[in-house]
């Protein structure tokens, strides 16, 4: 999967550049078709009871991807919709979440979810290095699966100066596990009984990116996927203070800061330390609560969003490389594995005590 780190640029590219992502977009589109109709279908014979599209879209990439492996004139239009269609999604999904909810949620889910990182990155890396990992290896794992997966691990591997083989270790597993958290979270929902609220609530929890969190909320309705949105949010906001905590940590070992803010300014450093879509995500919200988007464009917004999900699924499904899980060694297999199983049940406790069982 792709970092969700920097925001795109196209009004100076040139149409060459553009020409370029027409196949592997056609590829995403015609795996989103395949998912749509596959919906369509099953919401048929199942009566009501079927996977969503953006599932679907998932199993068709994967499947496709162990068979045949696209080659490079398609692999700008996959990159482009895994990372781009993914973060613009988050940005529309803005204009249906109210500002006042982040109020309404009260500061007990707030100080939860950021007591829940900070004791997740602790286990994790503690979980890591029993099982014999290198620390910046166990840190790298703890920190992916504790805020937002390959994005935490891009932004925490030059703090910590982590080596190239360790970083891409474990974006690997984040793509395949972030695919089967996906998969396998809104099956866990229902055998529950979980409440829409509830069930969002642990899915923004436990998902490693923002966009997984739509993936896997979506199945249970726009309110869970409301509720995970706003508490993925709060978690991959974390990021920021902890690269700084790593930062400043590592200084003094001798290794480079991540910012310096006498140097890029107060402003840059925001940018630098909060993804682009957070950003646009939250500057929607605000013009939702202030009264500034028609109200008649709520429902466009809302399933453009969703349609740009599934190609989004589609396309990191066509990305994940199976076959790069057992190259990483059964030490981080079970690191990671047993990192996010204490997530688990560590978001479920939390669950809990904020009385939405």
């Amino acid at each position: 999967m792709a970092s969700l780190q920097s925001s795109p640029v196209l009004g100076g590219a040139s149409w060459g550049r553009v020409a370029s992502l027409l196949p592997g977009l056609a590829l995403c589109a015609t795996v989103t078709g395949s998912a749509m109709l596959a919906e369509n279908v099953s919401h048929r014979v199942l009566e009501g009871r079927s996977l969503e599209a953006l599932v679907f879209a998932i199993v068709f990439g994967v499947a496709l991807r162990s068979v045949w492996v696209p080659g490079q004139p398609l692999q700008r239009g996959i990159g482009f919709s895994a990372k781009y269609l993914l973060e613009g999604a988050v940005v529309l999904l803005g204009a249906s979440v109210s500002l006042g909810a982040v109020v309404a949620a009260g500061p007990l889910l707030l100080l939860g979810i950021m007591g829940l990182v900070a004791t997740s990155i602790l286990v994790s890396y503690g979980i890591g290095r029993a099982l014999g990992l290198a620390p910046r290896m166990a840190l790298l794992i703890a920190c992916g699966n504790a805020i937002c997966g390959n994005s935490a691990i891009a932004a925490v591997a030059p703090v910590i100066r982590a080596e190239g083989r360790d970083v891409t270790a474990s974006i690997a597993f984040t793509a395949v596990f972030g695919v089967m958290a996906v998969l396998a979270l809104p099956v866990m929902g229902v055998a529950l009984g979980m409440s829409a609220t509830a069930f969002g609530t642990f899915a923004g929890l436990v998902t490693y990116a923002v966009p997984q969190v739509v993936a896997a909320a979506a199945p249970l309705g726009l309110v869970a996927v409301q509720a995970g949105t706003l508490v993925k949010l709060v978690r991959v906001m974390m990021l920021g203070p902890v690269c700084i905590v790593l930062s400043l940590f590592f200084r003094a070992e001798g290794g480079q800061p991540l910012i310096n803010g006498a140097k890029t300014g107060w402003g840059k450093t925001v940018f630098r330390l909060v993804p682009w879509f957070i950003i646009g995500f939250f500057a929607l919200a605000a013009l939702r609560s202030a009264g500034l988007v028609p109200l008649v464009l709520l429902p466009l917004l809302h399933h453009l969003a969703m349609l740009m999900t599934v190609m989004s699924m589609a396309a990191l499904g066509l990305g994940v490389e199976v076959a790069s899980v057992a190259k990483a060694g059964r030490r981080v297999i079970g690191a990671v594995t047993l990192s996010l199983l204490t997530l688990g049940l560590m978001s479920f406790g939390l669950v809990g005590l904020l009385g939405l069982l």
